[in-house]
């Protein structure tokens, strides 16, 4: 098998591995129906968006 002819520097090895330790996403609470949603997004359940309705859900309509 062939060998690497030089050794790689800590810049390059640290680049590379920068990916590796990624955290998961932050999620709010919706003050409406109490469900996590993503942050600044309107929720998916109840359809509301800083205390106004902006999406139509199932729940909603009937």
């Amino acid at each position: 098998m062939p060998n690497p002819k030089r050794r790689h520097s800590k810049r390059r090895t640290a680049l590379r591995r920068s990916h590796d330790f990624l955290t998961a996403g932050s999620l709010s609470i919706c003050p409406n129906c109490q469900e996590k949603k993503l942050p600044h997004r309107a929720c998916a359940k109840c359809g509301e968006y800083k205390g106004r309705a902006v999406l139509e859900t199932k729940e909603a309509v009937s």
